[in-house]
């Protein structure tokens, strides 16, 4: 019987990753850097968040955007002690982008106020030792555009930023959001289109999503891959947007595109994310944390990704 088109491509990419394990072995011999997205945990304390995510045997964090105003923030210094007595770090920091802070936004003094929210969270990422910064470019839970002018303003908003990214050191990971969710910037195609657009080296990398790649690209393998470099994070959920593990994501391709993109290199991570079927998931970060069913969401998803690491990593 012959294979689906899908599964073919798939073939492909275990043909790729076993020619290239086999012809250069050290380059694959790190594990991957998993990180959790702990902002999904809503209001719960820090402390709680990171001991969590740290029994599961996860190192790294990424934190939540939340360093909005000189009084309306969190404490970078109390965040990296904290940090630090866990023994965490951090991986980067999510920004939210909501229609008060949405950089494609018809309203000046909005979208002047998302470029203050990106120049705060990129000292807040900075002062806590974070790797990357993402970018949404229009508001989430808004997928009708505005006008026609969403895409050059947004530009033009993130671009007035390039010399915070470029000080700080952060990396803008701009992330592609499936069409149900924002009005701009769904696919690999458009990514690499708005990165373009801002023509700046400060700000030319990639936070992908398998969840978001699920609806929005061909083969989602095949998107890591060419991806290449450019791919800081990756965002990982199941088809279901549930635990990994617990719906029909090919995890092992996944896996093997990920190496195959150098993604076990370090200051590049795979970051756990498994939000629900919300159309806005931003609901979340300012509920109270339900604890026993995020204790079970964590533990799942890193065993279940885990055993399939090793699997995959076994092959010859």
């Amino acid at each position: 019987m012959s294979h689906q088109n899908y599964r073919k491509r798939d073939l492909e990419i275990h043909k790729r990753f076993l020619e290239e394990k086999q012809k250069d072995p050290e380059r694959f011999a790190k594990r991957l850097n998993l990180s959790w997205s702990i902002w999904m945990f809503g209001i719960e304390p820090l402390e709680d968040s990171l001991e969590r995510v740290k029994t599961s045997g996860v190192e790294y964090v990424e934190l939540k955007g939340d360093n909005y105003t000189k009084d309306v923030r969190s404490d970078p210094q109390g965040v990296l002690a904290t940090l630090n007595e866990k023994g965490m770090r951090v991986s980067g920091v999510i920004g939210l982008f909501s229609s008060s802070n949405d950089l494609s936004s018809n309203d000046p003094y909005i979208r002047q106020k998302a470029i203050e929210y990106v120049r705060n969270q990129l000292e807040y990422a900075r002062l806590v030792g974070g790797h990357y910064f993402i970018i949404v470019p229009s508001a989430v839970g808004r997928p009708q555009p505005l006008d026609s002018a969403e895409f050059h303003r947004s530009v033009s908003s993130l671009r007035t930023c390039a010399k915070d990214f470029e000080r700080t050191g952060i990396k803008a990971a701009i992330e592609p959001i499936r069409s149900a969710e924002v009005s701009l910037i769904h696919s690999l195609e458009d990514v690499t289109r708005y990165i373009k657009a801002i023509d700046h080296h400060a700000i030319a990398h990639i936070n992908g999503d398998i969840y978001h790649m699920l609806t929005e690209e061909q083969h989602i393998g095949e998107t890591i891959i060419a991806c290449g470099s450019r791919l800081i994070n990756l965002h990982l959920a199941d088809t279901n947007r549930d635990a990994v593990g617990k719906g029909m994501m090919d995890i092992d391709t996944v896996i093997m595109a990920s190496y195959i993109s150098g993604m076990n290199e370090e200051g590049r991570f795979l970051t756990f994310e498994p939000l629900g079927p919300y159309p806005d998931p931003y609901v979340l970060s300012n509920e109270p944390c339900k604890v026993e069913l995020m204790d079970e969401l964590v533990r799942s998803s890193v065993s279940y990704f885990r055993q399939r690491e090793d699997v995959v990593r076994s092959l010859d």
